[in-house]
């Protein structure tokens, strides 16, 4: 096998050329965190040290462990039996080889024994960690669990809980989805109580619930009684009991190797994490936030597998006295593959980059900066972060279900054939545009940023910084007129809302993706600024973008509502 950070190229492009000097300065509070603790980096040299070095651990784990177990773990996945879920033995090893390296957590404080690295560094992990074994990701980017505790729990319940995170003792779950309630989060109606004494449980169901069969639960429940809305929701933890039940495993299309449980919560001792009535509104929007991410980069890393299994069998492949990537109609979809996945790690870290510049911010805000300008800055990465995530998890999941779909077309018949690690990454790539939020529901969380223009800032700094000139500044126009159309469309848009006030939602889609378009392909071209050699790759994305942009720009401004009118009609039929 090999080392997965060293022997991918754009993932070292990525992080030496990441811009989060500012980021990392916030989190080690002016590097003074080095006179605490001897882990922590003195200067940002320092600290690019550690993040190249745990880096090319990791990438060593999962190129050289992780990914030659995945086919068995695929195969034979986890046991259930009596109530209880056996994990499989090489996935046990798997996790007991990334506790060995230290990573169990990378973004929580040191004080807690944490690592402290930005969430960009974090998730470069994830990636390769997804490329190895997507199903591995799911237990491994729980960690996000302990950051909310961390976040919004009191400090007695850091102290209790996120140490044992730290340290792999404890694995959590995140508790929200149940059988009636779906992407419903509103709708939620396990109920909490609390007795004479002010003590909390829990009674209800829970359902497809990833790695349900935690130590350490972080729950969604009702606690304001008389209450049918998000504003009656709280965060409860809980931890693992007798009176919170595994009633069963889900047998899945994919991501075998982590259990999707169905808990029945049976008055099961809870603790209120944070406030009442903020769990939806201010915890789980929070959580989501980092979920989004995560499985962004989970998509990411399962397109990554996919590409370079297209671009292996493609190149060993033999037909009429030559190697398939040979013929254009292959090499087509292969450069095709590689500019939509280009396009994806890009925005997903640019976005990683806006969430840690957020979080900085706002913990400065919340320890009382009085700052003007620390308290815009807060402001201004809370409204990106709101637009960005959800357009990452959209782009790098539809577009890994289409590098993985790709793939198995290069294979031919092989790779439909179980034999081939093709047909695991379709499998698995299939789940990662429906779990923790829908395309669909990725679109409506984005409209209004697209609508508010909330990128148009860091749209104009990017145009500011590629040349007038040269094939750059050719790519430079076309990605001008199309913000200029995509200007037009949403004022459009707007201009309909008296006469038709669903247009906006009927079009949503796709000004998103236009939205999408032009600012991933600035991405492209910015690094193209920074390494030559990627000018190819911005250029096959942008010209490719263009005629899909177009098609949603004449669509948005047909302003033809009769789908609206006749749907009915239609699916009826």
């Amino acid at each position: 096998m090999s080392n997965f950070f060293t022997d991918n190229a754009d993932l070292l492009f990525t992080l030496d050329n990441l811009e989060i000097q500012e980021a990392v300065r916030l989190i080690e509070k002016d590097y003074t965190e080095a006179q605490k603790y001897d882990t922590a980096p003195e200067s940002f040299e320092d600290a690019m040290d550690s993040f190249h070095r745990i880096l090319d651990v990791i990438g060593d784990v999962a190129g050289e462990r992780i990914a030659p177990r995945a086919r068995q773990v695929d195969e034979e996945g986890p046991k259930f039996e009596n109530g209880v879920v056996t994990y499989h033995p090489l996935t046990v090893q798997n996790l007991n080889d990334l506790k060995a390296a230290g990573v169990m957590g990378v973004i929580l404080p040191r004080q807690y024994g944490g690592l402290n690295f930005p969430l960009s560094v974090y998730t470069m992990m994830t990636e390769m960690v997804s490329r190895a074994d997507a199903s591995l990701q799911n237990l491994f980017g729980l960690q996000d669990i302990a950051d909310t505790i961390c976040e919004f729990g009191s400090e007695e319940q850091r102290q209790k809980y996120i140490p044992r995170f730290v340290t792999g003792e404890a694995d959590g779950s995140m508790d929200l989805t149940e059988p009636d309630s779906g992407s419903d989060l509103q709708s939620v109606r396990l109920k909490a109580t609390q007795d004479a004494d002010g003590k909390w449980y829990l009674d209800g169901m829970k359902r497809f619930i990833t790695n349900g069969c935690s130590q350490i639960h972080l729950v969604l429940a009702r606690s304001e009684e008389g209450t049918t809305d998000g504003r009656g929701l709280s965060m409860f933890i809980c931890e693992k009991c007798p009176q919170l039940v595994v009633r069963r495993i889900e047998h899945k299309m994919g991501i075998h190797g982590v259990a999707t449980c169905e808990l029945q919560f049976n008055h099961v001792p809870a603790e209120l994490c944070g406030l009442r009535k903020r769990g939806l509104i201010k915890y789980v929007m929070s959580l989501m936030n980092g979920a989004r991410v995560s499985i962004s980069a989970q998509a990411v890393g399962i397109a990554e597998a996919a590409y370079r299994e297209a671009r292996k069998y493609a190149s060993e492949r033999e037909q009429f006295k030559q190697s398939i990537d040979k013929f254009p109609a292959i090499y087509d979809m292969l450069a095709r593959m590689k500019t939509q996945l280009a396009a994806s790690r890009a925005l997903l870290y640019e976005t990683t980059r806006c969430v840690d510049l957020r979080q900085a911010y706002t913990h400065l805000v919340d320890a009382g900066d009085k700052d003007p300008a620390v308290r815009e800055k807060a402001k201004l990465y809370v409204s990106l972060c709101d637009v960005l995530t959800p357009m990452s998890k959209a782009l790098s999941t539809e577009a890994a279900n289409k590098i993985a779909y790709d793939c198995i077309q290069i294979h031919g018949g092989t790779g439909y054939m179980h034999d081939f690690d093709a047909e695991r990454l379709y499998r698995d790539a299939r789940i990662t545009n429906i779990y923790e939020g829908t395309t669909q529901l990725q679109v409506v969380a984005a409209i209004g940023g697209v609508m508010g223009r909330t990128l148009d800032g860091r749209i104009a700094e990017m145009m500011a910084g590629i040349p007038d000139e040269g094939v750059s500044g050719e790519l430079k126009k076309i990605v001008a007129g199309m913000l200029e159309q995509q200007r037009a469309a949403i004022d459009f848009v707007a201009g309909m809302k008296a006469t038709a006030p669903d247009y906006r939602n009927l079009r949503a889609r796709a000004l998103v993706e236009n939205e999408t378009f032009i600012f991933a392909g600035l991405l492209l071209l910015r690094d193209a600024q920074k390494d030559p050699a990627r000018e190819a790759i911005a250029e096959r994305y942008i010209r490719d973008a263009k005629f899909d942009f177009l098609r949603n720009y004449e669509l948005i401004m047909s302003g033809d509502c009769t789908t609206i009118a006749r749907h009915e009609e239609v699916t009826a039929y």
